[in-house]
């Protein structure tokens, strides 16, 4: 097994372990990651698939479970914080009902344990419109993708994903042949087989529809001792769009 990327900001006070979502990397969160160190040991980290992280041919998330199992081991962390966005909240989830010795809160971002149905093609249709064999500078590919999907956000967010290969050529950074064949499994439903005792907040974007009023009766199921709260002004990228009320929950929930 590979130790997944990752980074540590702040040298004292609890872990607090953060996970990004789908097509994204641990590079979306280091400022707050930065704002979080001031309390907490920080570890930010690019989930398989993404980032510097090894590509491997599966993507599912007891496979990314393990991936973070795996790296707590390496760095010699008994027990520590998670927190998740989307994708990433999906992978704490399913690393807490798997080892909820292992953590001590639980902070989930716009997701909840339920099945979600694919609804990544657009955003899949921009990546795979991209030739870097014919696209060689960054705004002949933000053009390109614009073409596409004419949403500044979406676009920005994408071209984060853009590094460089081994002789120095444009590329997605992230596994975009496996995250393609497996979409599916971004949106499986949580695997569990007893409800998770601890405490976990959920943080759902006030104009996004990620978390619905009836989500909660599967939530309260596999979460008896959560709690439901809402970003103000803000959508499922709640962390991007009100950083300063999403922190604020974080923080107070873990004191």
């Amino acid at each position: 097994m590979q130790t997944l990327h990752h980074k540590i900001l702040g040298d004292s006070g609890e872990y607090l372990v953060i996970l990004h979502g789908l097509f994204g990397s641990l590079d979306n969160w280091q400022t707050l990651g930065k704002q979080f160190s001031s309390n907490f040991r920080v570890v930010l980290v690019d989930q398989r698939n993404h980032g510097k992280s090894p590509h491997f041919n599966a993507h599912n998330y007891e496979a990314m479970a393990a991936d973070l199992d795996y790296l707590l081991d390496e760095l010699n962390i008994n027990k520590c914080h998670l927190l998740g966005h989307s994708m990433g909240g999906k992978t704490v989830m399913q690393y807490a009902v798997n080892h909820p010795e292992r953590v001590l809160k639980l902070i989930v971002g716009d997701i909840g344990p339920r099945y979600y149905a694919p609804h990544h093609q657009l955003i899949l249709k921009t990546l795979h419109s991209v030739d870097f064999n014919i696209l060689k500078t960054r705004q002949e590919v933000e053009e390109k993708m614009f073409s596409i999907v004419n949403n500044p956000g979406i676009v920005q967010f994408l071209m984060k994903g853009i590094g460089r290969d081994d002789q120095n050529n444009l590329c997605w950074k992230f596994n975009l042949p496996t995250l393609s064949a497996q979409i599916e499994n971004i949106g499986e439903e949580l695997k569990h087989t007893k409800p998770y005792p601890k405490e976990v907040l959920f943080l759902a974007g006030e104009k996004s529809d990620y978390i619905l009023p009836e989500d909660e009766v599967f939530i309260s199921k596999v979460f008896p001792n959560y709690q439901l709260q809402k970003v103000v002004n803000a959508g499922h990228w709640l962390h991007a769009e009100n950083p300063e009320n999403f922190y604020n929950k974080v923080v107070t929930f873990l004191k």
